[in-house]
């Protein structure tokens, strides 16, 4: 029995325990902590051996040796730290991945913070709603009044130590797969997901990496390691020769070696080549060492998921469904790029030049193979929990490739090639993890803490975790299940339907995933994810004898889980095609029991894992008059992600008022009066003397276009709309394809024939002043309107630039004009303006697709810095929008884009968009969290359904 004066002074170390931020209120966490030098001689002075207590706080400290050890009573929530961004160019997917993992890792059994490491290698605790900006530049300026900052990266360690339980790096590329962020973490005992520091190093550099595939007999591209800019031109002209390359036009890929699976990745030819684009990468400051190999001509790529499902003390990775990376060029109108690899922009822009198909359209035999190679791999690299493996499939191989003699690899079918292990591989929603994971019965819940509680086993003090045990959260559930959880009675029907025809139909399949993923959480909801196939699915259907014009037979498929998690809705629905084609869906039904077999033989004896929760699943295909009877049917509300089209026009939406169905956004003629441009000018011309304005328009025919005189028409143009230069977009598209800026009658030119040649896209610099990639409608749109173009300052957002107020952005403010975006939220008549965002053009004069939807890319500042427009104007400005959105009879929700003068507040509209981009990034998002009390995603879109439904009733 302990003496007073032991209790004492136990009761002292508590109390210094707690001030030294060891030992919290509330905190039920499990940590080993290596204390200092005052606290270790102050345990032994008072304990001989081991002093063990139980504090009233329910939570255990024991103290031995010098050393602190914290268990968690059972039942007690799991304390997850999520650190995201770092010093490579993929910053801002690290972003996107983090804010997946929040989304599908967050719940009353598990509690998630936020830790972001900025380019400089500065650590910084952020809010989860910073986590939900479209990239690190929306906040790098704010960091230093809006999040706790570390002095040095060893202070966020110590911080990490003491206030969670295990961190999850989502850091893809430099500090974050290369071991800089796992050694920090092992140096100061704190648990973590993935793959440890030495492992790390070893597989994140690809000429390493290459050796040691060779050492265990794995075929491998032949390379030519560059270091330094003093490059051997004649050992680099022998390597081609040696390989059967012409030094002069070789065709090699060239590729920074310690970098992620897509930055800097290029195609050169011939040695000179090469050597300049290898100095690129190294100038640019992305690697100091590059490796060029050859190209793999008629290959075809694959990356496969490995999850370990083994014990503490036994690795047992499992490679999952792989996927074929496809990459298309859609007939001579598009214009076919010299380096067509699997590059950035392919990878995380909607369009439609990749295509994945899981399972591969491989031999079986291959099939087999990559998994049974990827396993191996991890294996025999020592990675943990979770790794991406990507390689090339080569049906009959010329060149000549390198490997032990005991390969691994070859077979009657081809060669199997591996090339990059990705320690973090991309978590964003459709990422090739939830894509793979959902094939074999994994939501994006389950596979995320799967890999979490594997991480907990390697950690004496977290393997007996029971607070993330259990079934899967109610935020993760879906209508798509097995029988354990069968559709909930009495569960509010919600039909989200995306897709369409139009130009934007990527996007929407972007915005309607994202929705959905959102409202499958509420227990009283049962959600179905719904495509609406292009014109050209239903005007084949002869035997029906449908018209192409008749809206009412338009194609609708109703969605199981893993079919929605797609790149492109020609994806989605090449893979409903596919689901129902007999051989094709009994090859994918065999390899989903094989790997879902091979799961369950290691996860048997992990009492977390409760089963799947995904099941496999048909689309059901529907007429839209089918589909709309069934929503009335079941009393379903509609919520419409249909970009563009008969989706914002008005068509669906008086279909759905016919039937007495429920929708959200606005009604009809409102929908119909916002869609075209100039019809929306002409229903708020009145309030002008109010400080609405509107800009002058001309409107064309394409056939009008292509039959005068390019300087014919300019001039023409330009006189009427009083102006040196224009802006050109389609009259009634959305508003991110076919709008650029035009200086003169060349740039016309240039245009005009895109629209007659069908372009799918205007390469980057193709007019008179540098740009981006300018995405065109398909098809080309018949009305096109011009009107002057409206000069605003430019903006520079960095956070290596500070302005007299210290913020990291410049601002000249001549013009007093700046561009915004902002959502509207109510019902008809009360609209609400949300905090308006200020956009910046990072290319070009004209917002490209990339910086409105690509996941890492775009700058809004939201709410406007008080440095550019001062509260007043901000208040008149709102006040403006919600006198646009009531005189258009806007209810539910929308997107207004505008210019603000901001010193007056005054606003000149650009356009009304009624059903406005809902990505995960969206600036809409942005705007709601700057609510107060802050409206998160899944609240915000339920919040929008809920306004549906209060109409209807």
């Amino acid at each position: 029995m302990a003496t007073s004066s032991t209790i004492a002074s136990t009761s002292s170390i508590f109390t210094f325990l707690r001030r030294n931020g060891v030992v919290h209120l509330g905190a039920t966490h499990v940590k080993r902590l290596q204390l200092n030098q005052r606290l270790i001689s102050m345990c032994r002075a008072t304990c001989s051996s081991t002093v063990s207590a139980r504090a009233s706080i329910g939570e255990v400290v024991v103290v031995n040796d010098g050393v602190v050890e914290k268990g968690i009573e059972e039942g007690r929530a799991l304390r997850v730290g999520l650190i995201c961004g770092g010093p490579s160019a993929e910053r801002g997917i690290s972003l996107n991945s983090a804010r997946s993992v929040l989304d599908h890792l967050q719940g009353d059994d598990l509690h998630v913070s936020c830790y972001y490491i900025d380019c400089n290698l500065n650590a910084h605790a952020i809010s989860s709603a910073q986590v939900y900006s479209n990239t690190p530049a929306d906040f790098d300026f704010k960091l230093e009044s809006l999040a706790q900052s570390f002095p040095t990266l060893a202070d966020l360690a110590e911080h990490l130590a003491a206030s969670v339980d295990i961190v999850f790096p989502v850091i893809h590329g430099r500090f974050g797969e290369d071991g800089g962020i796992q050694e920090l973490l092992e140096k100061y005992n704190v648990p973590f997901v993935g793959t440890g520091s030495s492992e790390c190093c070893q597989a994140f550099d690809k000429y390493k990496a290459s050796l040691e595939l060779r050492k265990y007999g794995f075929v491998t591209v032949p390379s030519f390691l560059v270091q330094g800019y003093e490059t051997n031109k004649s050992e680099l002209s022998e390597w081609f020769r040696k390989h059967q390359l012409d030094p002069d036009v070789g065709k090699v890929v060239v590729k920074p070696t310690r970098g992620g699976s897509s930055i800097g990745v290029t195609v050169a030819y011939g040695v000179n080549d090469s050597i300049v684009k290898a100095n690129e990468i190294m100038s640019e400051g992305i690697d100091d060492k590059v490796l060029i190999e050859i190209f793999l001509e008629g290959g075809c790529e694959f990356t496969a998921i490995v999850l370990d499902v083994g014990s503490s003390s036994d690795s047992c990775p499992v490679a999952l469904l792989p996927t074929e990376v496809e990459l298309q060029f859609l007939g001579a109108n598009d214009l076919k790029e010299n380096d067509a690899i699997f590059n950035y922009r392919k990878k995380y822009l909607p369009t439609q030049q990749v295509a994945y198909h899981t399972p591969p359209r491989f031999p079986l035999d291959v099939i087999e193979n990559i998994r049974k190679g990827a396993s191996v791999l991890f294996k025999r690299l020592c990675l943990q929990d979770f790794a991406r493996i990507d390689g090339w499939f080569l049906p009959d191989s010329g060149c000549k490739l390198s490997s032990s003699e005991n390969e691994f690899g070859r077979s009657e079918s081809g060669t199997i090639i591996f090339t990059d292990i990705n320690m973090i591989s991309g978590m964003e929603q459709t990422s090739f993890l939830f894509q793979q994971a959902s094939k074999v019965g994994f939501s994006h819940t389950n596979i995320l803490r799967s890999i979490v509680h594997h991480a907990c086993l390697r950690f004496p003090n977290l393997a007996s975790v029971s607070g993330i045990s259990g079934l899967i959260p109610s935020r993760s559930k879906s209508s798509e299940v097995n029988k354990s959880f069968a559709p909930r009675e009495g569960a509010r029907k919600v039909f989200v339907i995306f897709g369409g025809d139009t130009s934007e139909r990527q996007v929407s399949l972007m915005s309607g995933t994202n929705v959905w993923l959102n409202l499958l959480g509420f227990d009283d909801l049962e959600v179905t994810p719904c495509l609406l196939s292009s014109t050209s699915d239903y005007a084949s259907s002869v035997d029906l004898g449908i018209k192409a014009d008749d809206v009412w037979n338009r194609t609708v498929w109703s969605l199981p889980y893993s079919l929605v998690l797609r790149h492109t809705t020609e994806e989605v629905l090449d893979a409903c095609i596919e689901a129902i084609e007999p051989n094709r869906a009994a090859l994918t039904s065999h390899l989903r029991n094989k790997v879902m077999n091979d799961l369950m033989e290691g996860l048997k004896d992990q009492n977390w894992f409760t089963g799947f929760d995904i099941a496999d699943e048909l689309p059901k295909k529907f007429s839209l008059r089918q589909w709309i009877k069934l929503a009335k049917e079941v009393k379903a509300t509609v919520f419409i992600a249909v970009h563009g089209g008969i989706g914002e026009d008005g068509t669906l939406q008086s279909l759905l008022d016919a039937e007495g169905v429920p929708y959200t956004g606005p009604g009809t003629l409102a929908s119909n009066v916002c869609m075209d441009k100039v019809a929306t000018s002409v229903a708020i011309k009145h309030l002008t003397s109010s400080g609405v304005l509107t800009i002058n328009k001309e409107v064309w025919t394409k056939d009008d276009l292509s039959n005068k005189p390019i300087n014919d028409i300019w001039h023409d143009l330009t006189q009427k709309l009083q102006c040196e230069t224009l802006c050109v977009k389609p009259a009634k598209d959305g508003c991110s394809t076919g709008v650029a800026r035009l200086r003169c009658s060349n740039d016309l030119a240039i245009y005009i024939k895109a629209l007659e040649e069908r372009l799918l896209r205007i390469p980057p610099n193709s007019l008179s002043k540098a740009h981006g990639m300018i995405e065109m409608p398909n098809p080309p749109p018949e009305l096109l309107i011009f009107e002057p173009f409206i000069e605003t300052d430019e903006i520079i957002v960095s956070s290596n630039v500070k302005n007299e107020t210290g913020h990291g952005f410049m601002w000249k403010g001549h013009s007093r004009w700046v561009e915004i975006t902002v959502g509207v939220i109510g019902k008809r008549g009360s609209m609400h303006s949300l905090s308006p965002s200020v956009t910046v053009k990072e290319t070009g004069d004209i917002l490209s697709l990339e910086e409105k939807f690509q996941g890492g890319t775009g700058i809004n500042l939201t709410p406007p810095p008080l440095s550019i427009m001062s509260e007043k104007a901000l208040q008149k400005c709102k006040q403006h929008i919600e006198l646009i959105a009531n005189t258009l009879q806007l209810e539910g929700f929308s997107r207004i884009d505008a210019f603000v003068n901001v010193d007056s507040g005054e606003v000149l509209i650009i356009e009304v968009n009624t059903v406005p981009g809902m990505t995960p990034s969206t600036v809409l998002v942005h705007q709601a969290l700057a609510e107060q009390p802050p409206l998160y995603p899944h609240q915000f879109f339920r919040t929008l359904l809920d306004l549906a439904s209060e109409r209807a009733m």
